[in-house]
């Protein structure tokens, strides 16, 4: 059995990769993630991949395109649901091409995550395998995001500090200033 694993990048696949291959199915990768910015912070998780990839003999389709005007698009006057309109759009791809691939299942690396919100990862896939009539492997692979990051540090591979949006690096990095405090 042939499963499609959508792929944000390098860190997030070690355990979900083990976890299916343990399973014994057929593990292929698939990275799109127009969500990314800016392109030097995509290019930076791409190359992490890869160099996953190579280390564990993970085959890997990397998409051609990069349509970030389309995850704006969805998100702009919407940024409170924006997270919902950022898991459709990869996840539908993700299936689009397991379909085309005839892969048996999808599913994504985004489920290993404790900062991303699980039921909706969970709750917007299965509706885009419906819709597609591909089913969904729902896996919950937080139990390993420790196990992930510890071998992600000796792989030496770049290891991101935000989820990859604008507006989740805003939520990261600034810092509202206080009344009365200056710069």
């Amino acid at each position: 059995m042939k499963v499609l694993l959508h792929i944000c990048c390098g860190p997030c696949a070690i355990y979900p990769v083990k976890v299916l291959r343990a399973e014994n199915l057929e593990v292929y990768g698939f990275f799109f993630n127009p969500n990314i910015h800016p392109y030097t912070e995509y290019q930076r998780r791409r190359e992490a991949l890869a160099q996953f990839a190579e280390s564990v003999d993970l085959p890997v389709i990397y998409a051609d395109d990069y349509p970030m005007e389309e995850f704006f698009r969805r998100v702009a006057y919407r940024e409170a649901l924006r997270c919902r309109f950022c898991y459709h759009l990869r996840l539908e791809r993700t299936a689009a091409v397991a379909k085309h691939g005839r892969f048996d299942y999808f599913t994504t690396t985004l489920l290993v995550s404790p900062f991303q919100k699980h039921e909706l990862i969970k709750e917007t896939a299965e509706a885009v395998a419906e819709a597609y009539g591909l089913p969904f492997l729902y896996r919950d692979f937080r139990p390993g995001f420790k196990e992930g990051v510890e071998l992600s540090k000796e792989l030496g591979l770049y290891r991101q500090q935000y989820c990859g949006c604008l507006y989740s690096e805003k939520e990261r990095y600034w810092r509202e200033k206080k009344p009365g405090r200056e710069g």
